[in-house]
């Protein structure tokens, strides 16, 4: 009854200029990334109302030589049939899949894929996350092989995951002993395009005072 997010949020997707200004030109031709260890699994990734974040993100691929310059793109985003990770019905679900991948992994003597730090991370905050990536991907895997087994027989009322959402904690401490970490934040992975209903480029904060004065008026 309460799966469906009906409300619209505002995600901010770090990258290089040159997508930044293909996304703008051709919205249509959206990428979905697919590493192993991406946090949510395979899909475009935004940083919920939270542009700071996107930016210290693609500046720092730009220092690791990996973009050549960073930018930062906006989305209106519908969440849809979302797997909510800050909802505990979906981390049950989450859960559950694990233990059959588990399974179904040591049926077929397969090991489980960790989570894991990478080089230099001093917080040790398993930046890596092949293990959430393989699960949330067996999880959308086997729906989607329900749904289609469903279809088949003339009736599915398997929904598939547009979206799926979490909150993660990481980056040290903010402050000394603080339980605030200071690359806290809340991130979004689109599976479904059709979820993305259009980008934008943020603009500038103004003085709206300046603006009541006319100061700005008076400067154009």
């Amino acid at each position: 009854m309460y799966d469906s997010r009906p409300n619209l949020v505002i995600g901010f997707h770090g990258c290089d200029r040159e997508t930044c200004d293909k996304l703008l030109e051709h919205p249509d031709q959206i990428k979905k990334s697919e590493k192993p260890y991406d946090w949510l699994g395979h899909g475009m990734y935004f940083w919920e109302y939270n542009e700071t974040r996107a930016l210290e993100w693609a500046e720092d691929y730009v220092k690791r030589k990996k973009i050549k310059e960073a930018a930062v793109i906006g989305a209106v985003i519908d969440l849809g049939n979302c797997c909510d990770l800050l909802d505990s019905k979906y981390i049950e679900v989450v859960s559950a899949y694990y233990t059959l991948m588990k399974l179904s992994n040591n049926a077929l003597g397969k090991p489980m894929p960790e989570n894991t730090d990478i080089k230099g991370d001093k917080h040790k905050d398993k930046l890596k996350r092949e293990l959430d990536c393989a699960v949330i991907e067996f999880m959308n895997e086997r729906i989607f092989a329900l749904h289609e087994k469903f279809i088949k027989d003339g009736n599915s009322n398997i929904k598939l995951f547009d979206s799926v959402r979490g909150a993660f904690m990481e980056g040290g401490e903010a402050f000394p002993g603080s339980g605030i970490q200071r690359k806290n934040h809340i991130q979004i992975c689109i599976r479904n395009p059709n979820s993305i209903l259009g980008f934008f480029l943020p603009r500038k904060e103004v003085d709206f005072v300046k603006v009541l004065r006319g100061e700005y008026a008076r400067k154009t």
